[in-house]
């Protein structure tokens, strides 16, 4: 890195005794947050017309401000975006990140994959299974055909890559069957309920890829030895025993003791719980996985549907999504260079990625429906639901960049 952060300051002196704000952590961090916030609310009132989801106004925002458009002026990058701030702007991304995936498993009920039966559980496994070996494939193609894509971790790259095109966007499904209504039909809650189950079983891949990933070699430049990854999967099993048969009753006991009479009682409690999410996030990344992992099993452990689960989500839901999540999908965009797609080969490659993609769980959707008997109607729209993409493929692909088992043309696309 080409600056010492342990030089960096966080407040300034003012104007008044010389000092500029902007080389300074905590006011440059209040310019870049505000810059954010107003060009992705922009974007998304003129999105809105187009019925876009406000995270493609907040990544199309992060491009706009990055080297794709303003930061083409090496003055604007060099003091709105230096690099030096890159760590910090991160780091409270981050956080928002946590909390987004803690609050994605507050709303993801277990017992009602387990009710869902035989049915959904096969529409999920076709849904992920048939997307999963095209991404593999499609890997193949990418790692023979780019510049550099050698130099990165073959077997992670693969199951990554088959993440990134087989997961199902449970959050953003969920929106959408609730805007149209479709939620307690049998095709919305059987989708429903198949991407629980694609959630789940993504969730757990991406945590294999990110065990057996890096470049290979530890920090201090020795080898590394495959008993690691071993070791990480076992920690990482023994940390969802753990979570689910001794934080899941006591958080049940919580629950129990939540109500609205005692709001002295409850508050502790919930911050108890917010803390709780940080601390399941660091014991993830102490273990070797990615710390997104660690809140999103916690937030499983939460009782679904009380008193407690509400108070959680409407203390943390708009400040996460409205101020946090926006500046790490932002971030996401400042980094992504649309420049790398230049010529009819990067054109190609990207419709081959998308194509792929699309195809690959819509058909495996379609055909098991259909095998099942539902309706060829009810099937094709099962397959669209299902091929449901958004914000959780961004974060795997950046995770993915995190661990040196991705690549910049890859984010481009």
């Amino acid at each position: 890195m080409p600056f010492n952060i342990t030089s960096i300051k966080t407040s300034s002196n003012g104007v008044w005794q010389g000092d500029n704000p902007l080389d300074f952590a905590f006011p440059l961090l209040i310019v870049q947050t505000t810059l954010i916030l107003v060009v992705s609310r922009f974007l998304a009132f003129l999105f809105r017309p187009l019925r876009q989801p406000k995270v493609i106004a907040e990544i199309v925002g992060g491009i706009v401000l990055g080297p794709s458009a303003f930061g083409r002026n090496k003055e604007f990058m060099h003091h709105i975006f230096p690099k030096w701030s890159t760590p910090t702007l991160e780091s409270v991304a981050s956080i928002g990140l946590l909390f987004f995936l803690f609050l994605v498993g507050l709303e993801l009920d277990l017992s009602s994959i387990r009710r869902s039966g035989k049915r959904a559980f096969v529409i999920a496994f076709a849904g992920i299974s048939l997307p999963f070996v095209c991404g593999i494939g499609v890997a193949f193609v990418l790692r023979n055909t780019i510049d550099g894509l050698d130099q990165v971790g073959y077997g992670p790259f693969l199951v990554f890559m088959g993440v990134a095109l087989s997961i199902t966007a449970f959050p953003v499904l969920a929106r959408i069957l609730a805007e149209l209504k479709l939620l307690t039909t049998r095709v919305g809650e059987t989708a429903m309920s198949a991407a629980a189950f694609n959630d789940v079983a993504a969730w757990i891949l991406l945590a294999l890829a990110v065990a057996i990933a890096g470049d290979g070699t530890a920090s201090g430049g020795e080898k590394k030895s495959p008993v690691i990854a071993i070791w990480v999967l076992l920690s990482g099993l023994a940390f969802v025993i753990f979570m689910l048969t001794v934080i899941r009753p006591a958080m049940r006991w919580v629950a129990r003791r939540c109500s609205p009479e005692h709001d002295v009682v409850d508050e502790a409690y919930i911050c108890l719980t917010l803390a709780g999410v940080m601390v399941s996030g660091f014991m993830t990344d102490l273990i070797g996985i990615h710390s997104i992992f660690g809140a999103f099993v916690f937030g499983l452990t939460i009782p679904k549907g009380g008193n407690f689960a509400e108070r959680l989500i409407e203390r943390i839901e708009d400040f996460v999504s409205g101020l946090l999540l926006p500046l790490y999908f932002a971030s996401s965009g400042l980094k992504t260079d649309v420049a790398t797609i230049r010529d009819a080969k990067s054109w190609g490659l990207l419709a081959l990625v998308i194509t792929t993609a699309c195809a690959g769980k819509i058909l495996g959707t379609f055909a098991v429906a259909v095998m099942l008997k539902i309706p060829a109607r009810e099937s094709i729209v099962l397959g669209v639901l299902m091929n449901t993409k958004g914000l959780v493929e961004l974060i795997v692909l950046n995770i993915g960049k995190e661990k040196k088992v991705s690549f910049n043309f890859l984010r481009s696309h």
